[in-house]
This record gives C-alpha cells, sequence and structure tokens, in this order.
C-alpha cells in the first residue's frame, strides 16, 4: 500500500468475521527499512490469488448481516499487497451461468466495500487505486468453459471479467491442459477465443495448460499474454512448470511469468523461500528482470492453514502426485509474504527499480498495455 503500515495486531486473531488469516507472524516494523520501503512505494500484485480460501467467507462478506470486520480489513491492508487477481477454476456444463454468477457476487462486493476495495477493469485503475488507498482486485477465472462461443468473450468482458485461462488441467474446447497423457495443441476454437479477447482486450493467461497448447496460444495471440501463476522446468521438472523455450517464447511477445509458491512446483526438499526467489533468477537471466513477476496461488495465508476437511477437499482435486505432504513453502504462507519476499530479493542483490518491476511493476505494465 502506500506507505508501510505499522502493526499493532500482531496477536489478534483474524477471521470472527469468517476469515482465515490466523495471526500474523510478526509486527511490520521487525522487516527491514529498506523491505518496508520497497514494499509501502512499489506496486504490489498478486496476479493469482483467493480473496478468501474459503467460499464460505466471501458470502459472509458479502451477504452476512456484519460482512467483513475491521480486524479482517486490517489484515488486508497491512499485507502490504495493492492488487488482488482472485481467481475460481470453474468448470463444466454449467461455467458460463456460473462466472456470471462470480461476476455478478463480485461486483456486490465491490458495491458494498467501495471505500477500501477498487475493482480494475481499464488502464490506469491499478494507479488510481493505490493514489486512494484502496485494495485493487482483478476478476479472473482458471477455465475457458464459459465461452460458449467466441462472443460470449464481448459480455464477460462487460460484466468485469478481465482475465481467462485457456484450459484448467485437462482437455477441453480450446487446448490441452497440464494433466493430459497427450500433447493435443490449441484448437480452432481456441484460436478464434484468442482473437476475440485480444480485440476486446481480456488478458490470455496458458498457466494451465501443457506445452504444446501454451506453445501455440503464444504464437497466435496478437500482443503480450501471461503465465500467471507457473514456474521453471529446468529447476523443477513438473507438470505445471514451464520449459525455457515457453517462457523466452511469452517474454519475446511482451508477456509476464508469474512465480508460483506451491511447494512442489518451487524444488526439492527442504523448501524455502531462497528456492523461489532462484525460479525468479532463472527468469531474469533467461529473459530479463522485465518479464517476471508474482502469481501465489494462495490467499494471504496458504493451503496448509485450512481446517482438515476443507484441505482434503483441495487435494482430492488432483493426483496423488501432484502436490507434496505440504503444500506452502515456509516465509510465503503468511499475510506479510511480500514483505519476506522483499528481503530475499534484497539478500540476492536486486536493485530496488528491479524488486519494484518483480513485485507488480510487470505485471501493472502488462494489463495496462492489453486492457481497452
Amino acid at each position: 500500500m502506500s506507505g508501510a503500515l505499522q502493526s499493532d495486531v500482531r496477536e489478534q486473531e483474524f477471521g470472527r468475521d469468517g476469515g482465515d488469516f490466523g495471526t500474523l507472524p510478526r509486527e511490520v516494523d521487525e522487516y527491514s527499512r529498506r523491505a518496508r520501503e520497497l514494499v509501502g512505494t512499489s506496486t504490489t500484485i498478486d496476479m493469482m490469488t483467493l480473496i478468501a480460501m474459503q467460499h464460505e467467507h466471501a458470502f459472509h462478506w458479502m451477504f452476512g448481516e456484519n460482512g467483513m470486520s475491521a480486524a479482517t480489513l486490517r489484515c488486508f491492508k497491512l499485507s502490504g499487497i495493492d492488487v488482488l487477481h482472485h481467481h475460481l477454476p470453474i468448470e463444466g456444463a454449467g461455467a458460463y451461468e456460473n462466472v456470471l454468477a462470480f461476476l455478478a457476487a463480485w461486483n456486490g462486493f465491490f458495491a458494498r466495500y467501495g471505500e477500501h476495495f477498487a475493482r480494475i477493469v481499464k488502464p490506469g485503475d491499478i494507479a488510481e487505486a493505490r493514489r486512494q488507498g484502496k485494495i485493487g482486485v482483478i476478476l479472473g477465472v482458471q477455465n475457458a468453459d464459459h465461452f460458449r462461443t467466441a462472443d460470449d468473450v464481448e459480455l464477460l468482458y462487460d460484466l468485469g471479467l478481465r482475465v481467462s485461462m485457456l484450459t484448467y488441467n485437462v482437455q477441453n474446447r480450446l487446448g490441452s491442459g497440464s494433466l493430459e497423457r497427450s500433447e493435443g495443441g490449441l484448437s480452432h476454437f481456441g484460436a478464434e477465443v484468442i482473437a476475440q479477447m485480444n480485440a476486446k482486450g481480456m488478458l490470455v493467461d496458458a498457466s494451465h495448460c501443457n506445452e504444446r497448447t501454451t506453445r501455440d496460444a503464444i504464437e497466435v495471440c496478437d500482443g503480450p499474454m501471461a503465465i500467471t501463476h507457473s514456474n521453471c522446468r529446468a529447476i523443477t521438472d513438473h507438470p505445471r512448470t514451464k520449459s525455457d523455450d515457453i517462457i523466452v517464447s511469452l517474454a519475446a511477445k511482451g508477456g509476464v511469468f508469474g512465480i508460483t509458491g506451491i511447494r512442489n512446483f518451487v524444488g526439492t526438499e527442504p523448501v524455502g523461500i531462497g528456492k523461489l526467489v532462484d525460479h525468479i533468477d532463472h527468469v531474469i537471466q533467461l529473459v530479463g528482470v522485465e518479464h517476471v513477476g508474482i502469481g501465489s496461488d494462495a490467499g494471504l495465508t496458504g493451503w496448509d492453514a485450512l481446517p482438515q476437511a476443507a484441505h482434503d477437499e483441495f487435494r482430492a482435486g488432483f493426483p496423488a502426485d501432484y502436490l507434496s505432504d505440504k503444500v506452502d513453502i515456509e516465509g510465503f504462507d503468511h499475510p506479510l509474504k511480500f514483505f519476506d519476499l522483499a528481503e530475499a530479493l534484497i539478500g540476492r542483490g536486486y536493485s530496488d527499480a528491479d524488486i519494484a518491476l518483480i513485485l507488480g511493476g510487470n505485471f501493472e505494465r502488462l494489463v495496462d498495455s492489453v486492457w481497452r
């Protein structure tokens, strides 16, 4: 946010209103002055996150009589994250109707909490939200089953959808997900949807696509696109990581590659925030600092903080070897994770200007260049 906030709530429990933030790991002023100033003065963006890790919490904030508590709101502001790209994986025959409901509910959220949260939909909105001291929210969907025809891009864009992945983990009408056994590529329908997304100004995201569909999408896209949350296959061989060839092709079109904190995508044990920064280093060495950002793929806390039943339900959606026993990494599993990341980047010798790009400047530039 604009200026680092001091934490006077370290021992308070958040979430009595349905939030899920636990306690802060430390006070903000325990971080170095340089880290605090970097988070405070940079545009900070988590390009793949969940505002609420459990849907019932978001439901309570939207429709509950008391809504979001002051303590939960304070936790969002203490995080130092200016912009949250909130997403859901929405799949299946009812995807179009479910995405309409998703957009309607979140537009209602902005109406209720407009004093504190801003819907980010056009170039300059991020800068304006920061100027007003509001937390920006970008709405996106992980998958593309909601596109019944390519013409649906226009209506969904007009309702506030600004990012759409082409696939989730498996095959759909547009292409192949990263967990498919075959290397299917982008379909004719997928190319039509991308053309409409380009024309309207909706950001294309290929994070969950397999190698061939990702490569095809970059080739077909007539401008920059995103891989909002993946890691480097040169470091971690996993279906959800991307090859150097993909990263180079993405950057050549002006795209940005988001690094995620999912433990099994980061590396082998022991896994900490240093290994996450290894992926940032690799992208920078490959294509330059202008093409890397952060997409944590978790909320302000992490997956391991979920109640056991919710954690089990989350894991059940993936093959047994997709995730490790722990999902999160230490130092990137709490509301102040961007401060820890800033400290780690300082430790690697990055300049303030480069750290500002990594923390969010690159993704801000990307969306401002794509949206209309």
